[in-house]
């Protein structure tokens, strides 16, 4: 009996060792799968991958030029401020705000930001320049009329009201003329007489960047990417401080260049962690993959490739992204454009040529797996204000809204179909819209009476005065010139043309009085004056002159001429 119970017990002891054994299989399985499923989703997820995976992946760098691997974690959130949305997989698509020119009023961004979005924007790219509110040291940057701080906030709060991504540029090299233009900064110049790129060997050159950024990146803790520029740095190594370093460390403009923007992107990447950075590419076209691998900057940016040209094949980008591919980028950009790309002075975007430019970008978007192995993660559709910090106003953002309308549903719809067109008019509320930009309606779009009134000045004003001062007979036979100049004229052949010149003068007064208004609730008044004398005055003020003297002349009831 006794032998019977002890059976038993060690039966029931070996069940319930079993049952203990499997629950700890079963843990410990779990646990490993989970981990397994961690591990890809960072993979997937990851801008820059964390610590153990880019010392895995990375190729051989100098341990002089050595950057910190940045971990991904959310940027520090401020009390009540919401966290940044994840659009570390989402294919971006930014609108350029170039602001070195004709700044929009807040209160037009406000009405603009809603039409982005329903276009299929979801972030816009903000080059303030000099319209940032910079404090302190740092205040004599500002433009008169930048915005102040509670703008900047006004602007992230509507771009987050209607899903858009804000994303900063600071350029951090080249055109760099809104700083270095000032007496305080000539110091920092590469070439004394230039004010374009940034020496990049004086310790202050840096110093000053650290400042800027800090300041622009404190008001944008909403902000997944931040953007460095860095394109263009004309005159690099022509400086003398240049030229002795290369001497002295057997280097080259390339080296050099990336020594530079590797110390800008170690600030970013250990000051404000899971930042993201972007560049403009231009200059890394021109570097070899050796020097482009030794740097080390793919672990830390994303090159953004642009090409402005209508007509384009994806073979002619497939290069650039190869090298990309063999110096360890894992992700790019790309930047076509909606307008400021046909001239520095362009008042009028040509459509077609603009919208040629997306298709060919589509192709490229479409060969990229074929081409290089990156992983696309957006584009930018840059809208250049001026070509640099001193070229006049090119074309405004309202009169270039149908391009970027066209330019995004194109994107957005992988064509220019029918129905992409249909969702263009809808969208600017035209009856219809030629490639040529002849538009039948008046547009319901934000600024579409500046678009018409510009389309005015462009195509009619300069025609209508020239006719009146070169061609009419009469004025060039019986007030001409030399008439004007010794103030002397017969009325009765005088009227016989007065009527219709102080008519036409009229008209385009009027007309002009109303354009400065219109103008004026978009644009601040040092933009308003700008764009006025560089496109109205230079031949309305030929009119105005013209009925100056005539209206003085007739007075003289034919008096001799003056001697």
């Amino acid at each position: 009996m006794a032998f019977q119970r002890s059976h038993r017990l060690n039966l029931l002891r070996l069940v319930v060792l079993l049952l203990v054994a499997l629950a700890g299989i079963k843990f410990l399985f779990r646990d490993s799968f989970t981990l397994e499923l961690h591990k890809h989703v960072g993979k997937d997820s990851a801008f820059w991958g964390d610590t153990g995976d880019a010392a895995q992946d990375a190729g051989p760098q100098s341990q002089a030029l050595e950057l910190p691997v940045a971990k991904i974690t959310a940027p520090r959130q401020e009390p009540g401020q919401q966290v940044a949305r994840d659009v570390s997989t989402t294919e971006m698509k930014l609108v350029h705000l170039d602001l070195k020119g004709a700044a929009p009023r807040v209160s037009y961004l406000e009405q603009v930001f809603p039409l982005l979005s329903q276009l299929g924007a979801n972030g816009v790219l903000v080059e303030y320049e000099d319209m940032f509110p910079f404090k302190g040291e740092l205040e004599i940057l500002k433009s008169p009329y930048a915005y102040s701080e509670e703008d900047v906030e006004q602007i992230q709060q509507l771009a987050e009201l209607h899903k858009l991504e804000v994303v900063p540029l600071v350029q951090t090299f080249g055109h760099v003329e809104f700083i270095l233009k000032h007496e305080k900064y000539q110091h920092l110049r590469e070439v004394e007489r230039f004010p374009n790129s940034f020496n990049p060997h004086v310790p202050d050159t840096l110093a000053l960047l650290k400042s800027i950024l800090s300041q622009v990146i404190e008001k944008h803790r909403r902000s997944t990417w931040i953007h460095i520029g860095a394109d263009e740095v004309f005159h690099l190594g022509e400086g003398m401080d240049s030229k002795n370093w290369m001497s002295r460390n057997k280097g080259d403009t390339g080296t050099m260049y990336l020594k530079h923007i590797k110390e800008v992107l170690g600030f970013i990447t250990t000051q404000y962690t899971g930042l993201r950075a972007l560049m403009w590419d231009d200059m890394l076209r021109k570097i070899s993959v050796g020097a482009l691998q030794e740097s080390g900057i793919a672990k830390h940016v994303s090159p953004v490739v642009w090409f402005y040209a209508p007509d384009f094949e994806a073979e002619q980008i497939g290069p650039f992204l190869t090298k990309y591919v063999e110096s360890g980028f894992e992700a790019v950009w790309f930047a076509s454009a909606f307008k400021g790309t046909t001239g520095p002075a362009q008042t009028w975007p040509p459509l077609s040529y603009h919208l040629k430019n997306h298709l060919s970008w589509l192709k490229v978007m479409q060969a990229l797996p074929r081409l290089a192995p990156l992983r696309f993660q957006g584009i930018v559709l840059t809208g250049w204000q001026r070509y640099d910090h001193y070229s006049v106003l090119c074309e405004l953002l309202p009169v270039g809204i149908p391009s970027l309308a066209v330019c995004l549903q194109t994107l957005v719809n992988g064509g220019f179909t029918e129905e992409t067109k249909r969702k263009v008019l809808d969208a600017l509320g035209f009856q219809s819209m030629q490639l040529e930009q002849s538009t039948e309606g008046r547009g319901s779009f934000p600024g579409a009476e500046i678009y018409h009134m510009v389309e005015q000045v462009n195509g009619h004003l300069k025609e209508s005065i020239l006719k009146a001062l070169e061609e009419e007979s009469a004025v060039k036979g019986w007030f001409s010139p030399y008439h004007r100049k010794h103030q002397f004229g017969n009325p009765r052949n005088m009227e016989s043309f007065g009527s219709k010149v102080l008519k036409l003068h009229e008209d385009w007064e009027s007309f002009v009085r109303d354009l400065r208004a219109h103008l004026e609730r978009v644009y601040f008044p040092d933009t308003v004056e700008e764009w006025m004398e560089e496109n109205v005055n230079p031949y309305l003020d030929q009119l105005r002159d013209l009925v100056r003297d005539y209206q003085a002349i007739i007075r003289l009831n034919a008096r001799p001429k003056v001697t």
